[in-house]
């Protein structure tokens, strides 16, 4: 029996390496990567309220979802794995995601990056002063510290569990 397509769902704080990881994984599965943080700051980037708020934020990724569903809609058909570098911080939004990937006939694997806050900083305040293939973002110890308090870390009833602790 062959296997049909795939859609990952990477899942981890601010700085847990989703991004690197989500890239490895495309190179490997020869999947699609869909990522949220260049698509934030390509579209709305210029367009971000200064102070940046939660409310006004969560808008924007809510549709880059509903984006991102579409183009699943015509590369699962195709057999293509499809990963999907959201982050995921709340059940809902990979329950939303979940839902639709199977109801297009894509199995679902939920990669959860387990790695403790301390490492998650570290590796953020490394990513601001280098900018490197995955920067998208300044991201500042407030955004951090405000990322921990909306981040909901995956139970083992949610999709087909892959837990990474790094």
């Amino acid at each position: 029996m062959t296997k049909g397509p795939t859609a990952y769902l990477i899942c981890g704080s601010t700085g847990a390496g989703k991004t690197t990881y989500a890239c490895q994984l495309a190179t490997q599965t020869q999947g699609i990567r869909l990522s949220v943080d260049p698509w934030m700051q390509g579209l709305f980037g210029p367009d971000w309220p200064d102070p940046l708020t939660y409310a006004w934020a969560l808008e924007r990724v809510e549709r880059l979802e509903d984006h991102s569903l579409e183009l699943c809609k015509q590369l699962i058909p195709l057999g293509l794995d499809v990963i999907f570098d959201f982050g995921f911080f709340k059940q809902a939004q990979r329950q939303k995601i979940t839902s639709a990937a199977q109801a297009l006939g894509a199995q679902v694997e939920l990669h959860y990056l387990d790695v403790s806050a301390p490492t998650r900083w570290e590796r953020v305040q490394q990513r601001n002063q280098e900018q490197g293939e995955t920067y998208a973002l300044q991201v500042t110890q407030g955004m951090f510290d405000f990322c921990e308090t909306l981040f909901e870390a995956p139970d083992p009833d949610e999709a087909t569990l892959i837990h990474t602790k790094l």
